[in-house]
């Protein structure tokens, strides 16, 4: 997904059929192709609250995939984890008894389900050994995941002024959590889990007001105000929808169901490109071709309006010439997608054939040609 201006609405008027959200940022995209089908001031920076979570999830998930923790990997419950997230903070918990030791299993089950801060500090003091460390695995691995702007300070998303994410953010981290961990994905869509002889619902009220509905997680602070992260699947589509900033908890379950709702029955796929059909060519340099044709391994998609209004623009990017030996499957650019003069979506091409180095006339000529684009290029840029 590509950043639009900040303080932007991409999607048409109301009257057009458009969406109309009351949340000061929004953002809808669908999960496969990552198309943005309406976003609002999705760049602005706010507290996550516990949305933030997710990020926690993610680490915990991906050190496990990793190898770095087993499920069955126990973590003492301190007394700071126990004051600040357990029963005496007051906030969401799931009870863990101090200095009793709970598996990765059952943290994660707390986190995710009931929205354990308890639980949460946990897992960090267990995995980092304290708070501040496991907000700076957070970060870095927020920032090997795409996510450019956030930032963290803890592991729960209580307040402070180090914890901010945006709308955009938030989707594409639910977009990475639910096409890399499918089976741990469905923690989020568990109604209720049961702990220290205490059950609990899930925080999540999409799951019982929206079909198709299994995620995410539900937030509010003071700073932030009420915000929610959904993800519904309907006739073979992920929806996902973010919103945040309201002043009311009812508003943030309706607003992001309306939006959903409205991406449903509004929104199909329509495939631009097949999986390895030719999308283009790019300029090489210095080989025994002048062009190399690229591909995407997986089809390109796109959501589209079902009325047949939109028009769409699809580009090449990349950094070229692309200099040769060129190898199948060697990265080269993007293709990017415009939906009615916005960036809808982004995708990687690839390489669909080998290209050998060229002849060294040819080579000569291709360095030529070089030299007087770039003398050309000098030129205008002295204008």
């Amino acid at each position: 997904m590509v950043h639009a201006a900040n303080h932007s609405v991409q999607g048409a008027p109301k009257e057009e059929g458009g969406f109309d959200g009351d949340a000061p940022t929004a953002i809808l995209i669908e999960a496969s192709s990552g198309s943005v089908l309406f976003e609002k001031n999705a760049d602005e920076l706010r507290a996550p609250s516990s949305m933030m979570k997710l990020m926690t999830a993610e680490v915990v998930l991906h050190t496990i995939q990793q190898g770095g923790v087993k499920l069955t990997d126990e973590y003492r419950i301190s007394e700071n984890a126990w004051r600040k997230g357990g029963a005496p903070s007051g906030t969401s918990t799931m009870f863990a008894a101090l200095n009793s030791k709970v598996s990765v299993d059952d943290l994660l089950h707390g986190a995710i389900i009931q929205s354990g801060n308890d639980a949460c500090i946990a897992l960090a003091e267990g995995m980092a050994g304290n708070e501040q460390s496991f907000a700076e695995m957070m970060t870095k691995r927020a920032r090997e995941i795409g996510l450019t702007q956030s930032t963290f300070a803890n592991s729960n998303g209580l307040p402070d002024p180090g914890n901010k994410m945006t709308a955009r953010e938030l989707a594409k981290l639910a977009r990475y959590l639910i096409l890399t961990y499918p089976e741990s994905y469905k923690l989020f869509g568990e109604k209720e889990f049961t702990w220290n002889k205490i059950r609990q619902l899930n925080r999540n009220p999409l799951l019982a007001s929206l079909d198709g509905a299994d995620g995410l997680k539900t937030g509010y602070t003071k700073e932030g105000g009420y915000g929610m992260a959904g993800s519904a699947v309907q006739n073979g589509i992920r929806l996902i929808g973010v919103v945040n900033g309201l002043e009311d908890s009812e508003d943030r379950a309706s607003e992001t169901k309306k939006m959903l709702e409205w991406g449903f029955r509004n929104f199909e796929v329509k495939t631009l490109f097949a999986a390895q059909q030719l999308v283009g060519y790019a300029k090489v340099f210095g080989g025994d071709s002048g062009s190399v044709k690229l591909a995407s391994p997986e089809p390109i998609d796109v959501m589209v309006q079902k009325n047949g209004n939109d028009k769409l623009i699809a580009r090449i990017v990349y950094n070229g010439p692309v200099r040769a030996p060129i190898e199948p499957g060697q990265p080269v650019g993007v293709v990017r997608v415009w939906r009615n003069g916005n960036i809808a979506v982004e995708t990687p091409v690839y390489a669909a054939e080998s290209i050998g180095r060229g002849s060294m006339m040819r080579r000569a000529m291709d360095g030529v040609g070089e030299l007087v684009i770039g003398a050309f290029r000098a030129g205008i840029e002295k204008l």
